[in-house]
């Protein structure tokens, strides 16, 4: 089977088959069948998935995890990431894989190291992860438009993995097999972490009153990410960035009282944007000293 292509060329259309019809899986069927591919089968058990794969993937059958496998061209395995390794090393040893078979996984924890037990099926190891949060909805094929994928894959099949991409609608960023946990934490301390801080700073604005905490949250937030993705940690503002240790002591003593919860939260993010502020040349070692005693003092309290 053709497989290689050059960058800007158009792979080979392909029989697809999709285990997982989870929120990745459905949206990333749909949108290569979009881009012309042929969905052969879906994997799905819950009603959740089976309700994606019959909006998404109307007309595909649902079929048992061999039978979405065996003959495909294009295999996708949209499973979480501790099921991958088990999945690839079942599918290897119940012979179900086809030789050249392009096999394709979309996690972001994992390069194609995790396809070593499957080496002997002599298939075609693709690591191709989205960076975007899913709704499994058709609302994400339109994002898929703004999305980076990172891949990962052996250096022969790097242009048709970078295709597919393309053709899915996303931008192709390359990522080394021994980057690819960094890669992975990265996104997931930006996104994941970055859901926790705003939900905590909702919670605040709830018990000091404020009706609509997301309406007074969100041009405030907006401005700070886009200056943030623009100019890194000059962007900074704020009472850490100025050294105004009494303004921290405040909100730290505040917490303690009213949300608990929040406070070493608060507590590691000040530290930790102390010390970044201090070593980008924004906040001077006269101001950094006070503040990161301060920091360092509540932290050992209860």
């Amino acid at each position: 089977m053709p497989w290689v292509s050059t960058p800007h060329e158009r792979p080979a259309r392909f029989d697809v088959g999709v285990v997982g019809a989870g929120r990745v899986g459905a949206v990333l069927g749909a949108a290569l069948a979009r881009a012309g591919h042929v969905v052969t089968g879906v994997s799905a058990v819950s009603e959740a998935s089976l309700e994606r794969a019959a909006t998404l993937l109307p007309g595909v059958p649902v079929k048992p995890i061999p039978e979405v496998v065996a003959g495909a061209h294009l295999v996708v395995l949209a499973v979480p990431d501790d099921a991958l390794a088990d999945l690839v090393a079942g599918l290897s040893a119940t012979g179900t894989f086809t030789p050249g078979q392009l096999v394709l996984h979309t996690s972001g924890a994992h390069g194609i190291a995790v396809f070593e037990t499957a080496a002997a099926s002599d298939i075609v190891p693709l690591a191709v992860h989205p960076a975007m949060t899913f709704t499994g909805t058709a609302l994400d094929l339109e994002r898929l438009h703004d999305c980076c994928f990172g891949v990962t894959t052996v250096d022969l099949a790097r242009p048709l993995a970078e295709a597919l991409v393309i053709e899915m609608g996303g931008d192709p960023v390359w990522i080394a097999e021994e980057d690819r946990v960094t890669y992975h934490a990265a996104l997931a301390h930006g996104s994941n972490h970055l859901v926790t801080l705003v939900a905590q700073a909702m919670q605040l604005l709830g018990q000091a009153g404020v009706e609509d905490p997301a309406r007074v949250l969100e041009p405030l937030l907006s401005a700070a990410l886009a200056n943030t993705l623009q100019r890194g940690d000059a962007a900074l503002t704020g009472p850490v960035a100025r050294g105004d240790a009494g303004t921290v002591a405040g909100h730290v003593a505040l917490l303690r009282t009213v949300a608990p919860d929040i406070r070493p939260t608060y507590l590691a993010l000040a530290r930790a944007t102390a010390q970044r502020a201090l070593l980008s040349g924004r906040l001077r070692a006269s101001d950094a000293d006070p503040l990161l005693e301060l920091l360092a003092h509540e932290e050992d309290q209860p």
